[in-house]
């Protein structure tokens, strides 16, 4: 396992439309703005990451990660920035990295991103990709933005766009290169592929036993010794709230939560979740919240358990309020991550 010094705790959200105070939906475009109040408080409490997804639906504003990221990246000082995750798929390499390259240069440095194929499909028919062509896309374009990274001039063959020969990109990352990880829903051959390119991995872990995981974990070492590839970190993504008490917590997202699962659980045939089903996710499953001492344990439960380096809490969930969500931030970032590091001694 890599030693890369003491955990790292981040943040991340899809820019779920949430409510104001009277329940009434708000705008996409006020929730943008929220979003960026969002990163600068993260920012201020002393949070190491804020990631901010991609999705193409009317339940999420955020379309364009990359232009928020700069936004927060102009009023912020220390926090890392990434995407949760870029969808590689329907996007275009050479264009992801100029935007994310574009970042670390207004940030000095900061910028990361997490490639994957996401698990919302509405960007192929918007952008003009078939489905069927859904793992040769994101394989053929996962394996040009590998080249991309070395920064040296590209020569690149494959069928989902033109040959590129002995081209530059710009602009180049000022030091190093782009931190960019490879987002792990629960696929091996994903796991396998983060090692051949030399990727940290983040594990989405969005319900059950996050102990289940760890067969990723021990199959990325594995890969990297059978390969002779080096271990890289590796993180968890999964959901959460914070609130003064665990009653407040779940209280506060039970709403919000129950708008989101049941929405997209009624476009995949799910069928509605309950009371019963949260409660077992938020004692037993990988649902973080409560108080900043019941999630701070069960953060530090789950980083030993799977031995990663990073843990992400998604903040947002459904129609969640952004006050509720402020509030979290705070926590998360002035009690629970000074528990998390002392539970796991450093």
């Amino acid at each position: 396992m890599p030693d890369t010094g003491p955990i790292e705790l981040g943040l991340d959200t899809f820019g779920d439309v949430t409510v104001d105070a009277a329940g009434n939906l708000l705008s996409q475009a006020q929730v943008l703005r929220d979003v960026v109040e969002e990163g600068v408080l993260a920012d201020q409490v002393g949070i190491d990451f804020i990631g901010v997804g991609e999705h193409h639906r009317d339940d999420f504003a955020v379309s364009a990660p990359d232009v928020v990221l700069a936004a927060i990246a102009s009023r912020t000082a220390r926090i890392h920035l990434g995407s949760a995750v870029t969808v590689l798929s329907s996007d275009d390499p050479i264009r992801v990295f100029q935007r994310f390259s574009t970042i670390d240069a207004i940030s000095s440095g900061r910028a990361e991103v997490i490639l994957g194929r996401g698990s919302f499909t509405e960007s192929f028919p918007l952008f003009g990709f078939s489905l069927n062509d859904y793992e040769r896309l994101f394989s053929e374009k996962l394996d040009l933005f590998a080249a991309l990274l070395k920064q040296e001039p590209v020569n690149w063959k494959g069928s989902v766009r033109p040959e590129i020969k002995n081209q530059l990109v710009y602009p180049p990352v000022e030091n190093g290169r782009l931190k960019t990880w490879i987002g792990v829903g629960g696929s091996p051959e994903s796991v396998v592929r983060a090692v051949q390119y030399e990727l940290p991995m983040m594990l989405a872990i969005i319900g059950g036993d996050p102990v289940r995981f760890r067969q990723f974990v021990d199959l990325y070492h594995r890969a990297a010794d059978q390969l002779q590839k080096p271990a890289l970190p590796m993180g968890v993504h999964s959901p959460g709230h914070v609130a003064e008490t665990d009653e407040e917590a779940r209280t506060q997202l039970w709403p919000g939560y129950k708008a989101i699962h049941d929405r997209i659980g009624g476009e995949r045939g799910w069928g509605p979740t309950s009371m019963t089903k949260f409660n077992a996710e938020a004692d037993m499953g990988s649902l973080y919240v409560g108080s900043p001492e019941t999630v701070a344990k069960k953060i530090a439960k789950t980083v030993k358990a799977l031995g990663v380096q990073r843990f992400d809490m998604k903040y947002s969930s459904g129609t969640l309020p952004h006050a509720h969500m402020m509030k979290s931030i705070e926590l998360y970032g002035t009690k629970v991550m000074p528990m998390v590091r002392e539970m796991l001694g450093g």
